[in-house]
């Protein structure tokens, strides 16, 4: 017979008829030397007097080895059929009293949980740490089998092996586990040690052990690992809602059941941070994450706002700048989730049940960025001061990266519209080429480049193109991308050949590092351009390059080429020579010019990648546009890491038809026969209503030539969107208006034209220069 105490049955004879292993455990008296002996010679005092009444009593029970053991024993009478009892069921129990040795009271005394099992895994012995995590008193649990007094459970199935273990092999175990207990009412962290308990002689009676509870070091080694895991998660990208989402990511569902960011609105937009209210705050949600499917805790949208009132642990943790902990019970707590559960749609039921809440306030570098909410519901424990403080150092780590990715947003948005600001945005309608241009902001971390475009109208219905990257990235190249885009414009207005253009342009480079600290990223890394002059009248196409990549020729027959040319160095190195090349274009040709984000990357071969653009460009397309996109999409990666500008320009050719030129003799008497001629050419083209000033500025221009200039001259009509009138001659001397006083009997001619025309100039030629002057034309 076996209970959870010590029991003997002994009948009416006072024989003992039954033993059980508890009583075995107090006397050392096995059942076999038991039973059918007098029970009197078990007691020091011989039994007591049995009687039909159930009574306790201390006694004194003889131990095998002959010491006294003291006992509580209670006797209860079992009774027969005519109610006079037939044997008496015997239960004993040690009394509480203190222990006899210093090493009994060290052990029951100890501040770990020490128990002794025997080989069976039978309770022996426990402490008071021991009763106090099960949660009974020793007796409950003395010769009772391990296993019927714990919850089936993975922890409970490995203490169990471990005890079998060290029973049947004499060895000692250490291992940690993390569980609960019967007692408590969270998880803890335990360091157990187990080892074997032996007689003298070597045979293994028992198994002790000592439960260290470690759950403080437990938590804090998580939190820390937390924290290293926050390092390498958080701020993998530049991207303010994404670092968000890595945040809940790491919280979810370690650290919280829910969680969720807010930020203040001008963290995602290009503002001043403004001063935090008193009242109500307004947060923008962007990132909430749950251990349930579908986040069902949360009460506002991704992107989405919501007013925090003033008593709410948000709205605190933004005023005060700490973290706040609130737990159920207090009363702003249980006020703000009631009125959080009244906006809640129905079926909400994983909001009930939130009994502890962290609030921790985004801050870097002195701002205030936002909140971060930790909220927790099947998590047994509440936060508590440790949670806290960790909070606050990721939070910390946090606001960093979300301010980091803030500021490279705010940077990238301010380059980008800095380069878009310089960058053509409409091109003006010209005779020489139709044109079409795409240019791509790369999404790298490394910021906006200096890449750009331009095509500018040139006299002579002539047409520069040009192509330019900046080498480096962010708002300091894209300032220098402007400077460089307005150099060009201010020399092509001087009509420089592109080989003499790009030597200007050089120098200028060259003077931005020598006298300003903020180019020096343009000297170190240097700066590429192409500049390149097509005539629809001569067809030729004139260009040189400065480190840049050559273009691409598609001709009418569907051929495509690179352009064979020698690029000079790039911008910047300074007393290098840059060498033009000039080609024949039939009407129709495609010119593709591009920045090397377009065939250059590190995962990219160069050749390969040129050979795909000249293919891509054979493609057939409705328009320029068209073409443009089916190149960038035969062309570039998915993702490009640099950025890209491309412009495509189709050749148009003047005919015979519109353009008109004669040969002037060096004679004055000339001026009245090339003026009769402009005119007869004039009416020839239905033009009179312009007679009037195109004589008067043929005149004025011949003559100069005529008096100041060299032969030989040439005078050349061009009828397009305006009149043009080219005068050349063999001179390299220009002309410049000045004031005529009143007896002065010249001077007054270019004053004349200029006031007649449009707009005027010169440029230099191989053979000289050529004064043109540029007529409006009435829309027929």
């Amino acid at each position: 017979m076996e209970h959870v105490v010590a029991a003997a049955v002994i009948d009416a004879r006072g024989i003992v008829t039954g033993w059980s292993e508890g009583a075995r455990l107090l006397t050392g008296h096995p059942a076999e030397e038991a039973v059918g002996r007098a029970a009197a010679g078990l007691f020091a005092d011989g039994l007591p007097p049995l009687t039909a009444d159930t009574w306790t009593r201390p006694v004194v029970v003889r131990h095998r080895d002959g010491r006294p053991v003291p006992l509580a024993v209670t006797a209860c009478p079992v009774l027969g059929p005519d109610g006079a009892p037939t044997c008496w069921a015997l239960t004993a129990e040690r009394p509480a009293a203190p222990e006899p040795t210093l090493a009994g009271r060290a052990f029951q005394q100890a501040s770990m949980s020490m128990s002794v099992f025997d080989p069976r895994q039978r309770y022996l012995r426990l402490n008071d740490a021991a009763c106090k995590v099960m949660g009974v008193p020793e007796d409950v649990l003395l010769g009772r089998h391990f296993p019927e007094t714990v919850e089936y459970a993975e922890h409970s199935r490995g203490f169990a092996f471990h005890l079998r273990q060290v029973a049947e092999t004499g060895r000692p175990v250490r291992y940690e586990s993390f569980t609960g207990a019967p007692a408590l009412n969270r998880e803890h962290a335990w360091s157990i040690e187990m080892w074997p308990v032996r007689e003298d002689s070597g045979e293994v009676t028992g198994v002790a052990l000592a439960a260290f509870d470690s759950s403080e070091q437990y938590w804090a080694r998580r939190r820390l690992a937390l924290l290293n895991e926050a390092a390498a998660s958080i701020g993998t990208t530049l991207d303010v809602v994404r670092t968000a989402e890595e945040v809940v990511e790491l919280l979810v569902p370690q650290f919280a059941d829910f969680a969720s960011v807010d930020l203040l609105d001008w963290v995602l937009g290009a503002d001043e941070p403004p001063a935090v209210p008193d009242g109500p705050i307004v947060l923008r949600r962007v990132a909430h994450g749950s251990r349930h499917e579908g986040t069902p805790e949360a009460g506002v949208h991704l992107g989405g706002t919501d007013a925090y009132p003033p008593y709410s642990p948000p709205a605190r943790a933004l005023r005060e700048g700490r973290a706040v902990l609130s737990q159920a019970g207090e009363p702003d707590f249980m006020r703000w989730t009631a009125e959080r559960g009244t906006d809640a749609p129905e079926g909400r039921r994983h909001r009930h049940g939130v009994h502890s809440l962290l609030a921790v306030p985004l801050r870097a570098r002195g701002t205030t960025l936002g909140v971060l909410v930790g909220i927790r519901i099947a998590h047994p424990d509440d936060y508590e001061a440790d949670d806290a403080v960790f909070s606050e150092e990721l939070a910390s780590r946090a606001a960093v990266c979300i301010d980091n990715a803030r500021r490279f947003a705010r940077e990238r948005t301010t380059a980008l519209a800095l380069q878009h600001s310089l960058l053509p945005r409409g091109l003006p309608g010209q005779a020489a080429v139709e044109v079409a241009h795409r240019y791509l902001p790369s999404g790298s971390t490394a910021g906006i480049g200096g890449d750009w475009f331009d095509v500018i109208p040139l006299p002579g219905c002539r047409v520069a193109l040009v192509v330019g990257d900046v080498v480096g990235h962010g708002i300091p190249s894209s300032a220098t991308m402007g400077r460089l885009c307005t150099a060009v414009r201010t020399l092509a207005d001087v009509d420089l050949p592109p080989d003499e253009l790009l030597t200007h342009l050089d120098d200028l480079v060259t003077h931005l590092a020598a006298y300003d600290d903020g180019a020096d990223e343009v000297a170190e890394l240097g700066a590429t351009c192409l500049y390149a002059v097509y005539d629809p009248v001569s067809r030729h196409l004139t260009l040189a390059a400065a480190g840049h990549p050559a273009p691409a020729v598609v001709l009418p027959d569907g051929t495509a080429h690179l352009v064979p040319m020698t690029p000079g160095p790039p911008l910047g190195v300074g007393g290098l020579p840059f060498e033009a090349v000039e080609l024949e274009l039939p009407e129709g040709a495609v010119v593709a010019l591009y920045t090397d984000g377009l065939v250059e990357d590190r995962d990219r071969d160069v050749d390969r990648s040129t050979s795909e653009l000249c293919n891509a460009l054979t493609a057939p397309a409705a328009t320029l546009d068209a073409l443009c996109d089916t190149v960038l999409k035969a062309v570039l990666p998915e993702e490009p890491s640099d950025d890209v500008a491309l412009l495509l320009a189709r050749t148009r050719v003047l005919g015979a038809d519109q353009v008109a030129a004669w040969d002037v003799e060096q004679d004055p008497a000339q001026v009245a026969t090339i003026r009769r001629a402009a005119t007869e050419q004039l009416a020839a083209w239905g033009m009179e209503e312009a007679a009037f000033v195109t004589e008067l500025v043929v005149s004025e221009l011949v003559t100069n030539a005529i008096r100041y200039g060299e032969p030989p001259i040439r005078l050349r009509l061009i009828r397009d969107r305006s009149l043009i009138c080219e005068v050349s001659d063999g001179s390299s001397t220009s002309p410049h208006l000045r004031r005529a006083h009143a007896f002065d009997e010249g001077g007054r001619g270019l004053l004349l034209v200029a006031q007649l025309t449009r707009r005027w100039g010169s440029r230099q030629t191989d053979r000289g220069k050529t004064i043109w002057a540029e007529q409006t034309l009435e829309p027929r």
